[in-house]
């Protein structure tokens, strides 16, 4: 079997993977939980939130809202480009229209590697509590992009992977950062 043979078998196992776990948004059931969770890793609303906190905090937890930002934005930009760059449609659907007319690339999940991203970082940040809701929530982020038909399941354990590597390294980073850009803390 030639490469491209093999390339178009594994992208069809991932389509066939990627359907079966998608949700009938006409049956209702867990469609409302699925759409909340999608939604609830979108960009905006974590720089937003992240924002929100550094400047109403003070101590430990504007350090953090600090750092997390800072991570949501490197991984935006990180994402985006390759997005841009690899430009993998996304699986046929109606829901998320505003996913599809703003950002109609698939690969990898930013929404994945936001999650994950902010997970390994409330695991080095702290508290406990922080990062065991955030070792809940992510993998139900993830699945929920699938679930509702915006991603296929390849495009979420890439963005796994990169969110991974990307909170290991803000991680250790966070000293330089904390130098570098000392009015933010």
């Amino acid at each position: 079997m030639g490469d491209s043979r093999r390339w178009a078998a594994l992208l069809e196992r991932d389509a066939a993977w990627t359907r079966r776990l998608q949700l009938d948004p006409q049956r209702r059931s867990g469609w409302a939980t699925a759409a909340f969770l999608a939604h609830s890793g979108d960009s905006w609303l974590w720089a937003g939130g992240l924002a929100l906190l550094w400047l109403f905090t003070q101590g430990e937890w504007h350090t953090r809202a600090a750092l997390l930002f800072l991570a949501v934005v490197a991984q935006a930009l990180t994402i985006f480009p390759l997005k841009q760059t690899i430009r993998r449609e996304r699986p046929q659907g109606e829901w998320g229209s505003i996913y599809r007319s703003v950002d109609p690339h698939s690969f990898p999940s930013g929404h994945a590697a936001r999650a994950t991203l902010l997970t390994v970082m409330a695991i080095g940040l702290g508290p406990l509590w922080f990062a065991l809701v955030m070792l809940i929530w992510a993998p139900l982020v993830s699945l929920a992009r699938v679930t509702t038909g915006v991603h296929y399941v390849s495009d979420i354990l890439a963005g796994t992977l990169i969110g991974a590597l990307m909170g290991l390294g803000m991680l250790a980073l966070r000293e330089p950062l904390m130098s570098w850009l000392p009015f933010l803390f």
